[in-house]
């Protein structure tokens, strides 16, 4: 019987002392959003089916090294998006360092500048979802993991450090660089509908 109402601590705790269950309860309590995570990532169903499975190979292999301390989730996640950047490496092109402020306001702020016209922004919606996940793929995969990560599962800039292996200043310049190839992608849209039935 799966013990879903254990916390994913105790789960973790009864993995490492070769609870087969308690590994299981962690498999269906966190396998859709590992799922979510690295589909946006990989933008392919198939292949994020194989970067899941991989990740629960790893953190079976890994058990022993999780610390109590940390967060599961958090954990999991950067196994996750570890296997996904292994599954599609790419070339990664170094851009200059921006002014520390401005990084700073880009990395926290929100992504997408809008007017205050709430019709626009309904009317708008399904445009901009659209573009938005055209330019996911247009983006590096540590590029596009720090945005999924920031602006879509709403994580903080030190979780999101954790989950990808980087100091506070490269996370920030990924969310940066990011967030800057979103807003000239969603550039047409600032102004509202008028500028952007076509596609």
């Amino acid at each position: 019987v799966l013990r879903m109402h254990e916390s994913d601590e105790a789960a973790v705790a009864g993995a490492q002392n070769g609870d087969r269950e308690a590994f299981r309860t962690l498999v269906e309590r966190h396998s859709r959003y590992l799922f979510r995570i690295v589909f946006r990532l990989t933008r392919n169903s198939e292949d994020a089916q194989d970067v899941v499975q991989d990740t629960w190979l790893k953190a079976h292999a890994q058990l022993g090294r999780f610390e109590a301390r940390a967060n599961v989730r958090t954990w999991l996640t950067r196994i996750a998006i570890n296997c996904a950047i292994d599954h599609l490496r790419v070339a990664r092109r170094r851009e200059p360092a921006c002014d520390p402020a401005t990084l700073e306001q880009e990395s926290t702020s929100g992504w997408i500048e809008t007017t205050d016209a709430e019709p626009d922004r309904l009317v708008l919606a399904g445009e901009i979802g659209e573009r938005v996940d055209q330019t996911l793929v247009r983006l590096t995969t540590l590029e596009r993991a720090a945005f999924v990560l920031r602006h879509i599962e709403g994580m903080s800039i030190h979780e999101i450090g954790m989950a990808l292996g980087l100091n506070t200043n490269a996370t920030k310049h990924s969310i940066f660089r990011a967030v800057r190839k979103m807003r000239v992608a969603l550039a047409p849209f600032k102004e509202g509908a008028g500028c952007c039935r076509s596609r």
